[in-house]
């Protein structure tokens, strides 16, 4: 496999099987790793390491059940800002960093600036946020909210087969 672009150093059958298998699940230790992909600790450690300092690997996690501990609530909100300047998507996105509801904000195309994923307690904590932080940072022009009703599929293993399906004919 060879990725394309920032990060063009080559990766192979092995290296795709370590990513698939951590990004699955990062409580794995060396050890099972490298049972799973057929080497010694040694060589899978080193093969992990040259991934991490390549930027490959950009941080390990675990993944939090929102409806176990009551976060409940969830809206996509798509947010347009009152004059979306340079300095104003820079000011928003600075303010997003520190709204702990916001638990993923992008730049999207088309009549909105940004699409947020909120998730919090319930209506009346949504309430609050959106007139106290969004509407109050005075950015913000409109905010079109969306409650998530069921959540069909959610993962965050990136499809790595994509990755050398696509480098797999770059490489011909």
């Amino acid at each position: 496999m060879r990725v394309v672009g920032e990060l063009s150093q080559e990766l192979d059958s092995v290296d795709a099987r370590i990513l698939e298998l951590i990004q699955r699940d990062a409580s794995l230790s060396v050890a099972e790793i490298a049972e799973r992909v057929g080497l010694s600790s040694s060589p899978c450690w080193r093969r992990i390491k040259r991934m991490e300092e390549a930027g490959f690997i950009v941080g390990r996690v675990t993944l939090i059940n929102n409806h176990a501990l009551g976060l409940d609530f969830e809206v996509i909100a798509s947010v347009k800002l009152s004059l979306p300047s340079r300095e104003n998507l820079e000011a928003f996105e600075a303010l997003v960093q520190h709204w702990p509801e916001v638990v993923e904000c992008m730049t999207v195309t088309g009549a909105v600036d940004y699409m947020m994923h909120i998730i919090t307690t319930d209506m009346h904590a949504y309430d609050n946020f959106l007139r106290d932080k969004l509407l109050g940072s005075k950015l913000v022009s409109d905010v079109q909210s969306r409650i998530v009703i069921r959540v069909a599929k959610k993962t965050t293993a990136l499809p790595l087969g994509l990755v050398r399906q696509s480098n797999a004919k770059t490489s011909d």
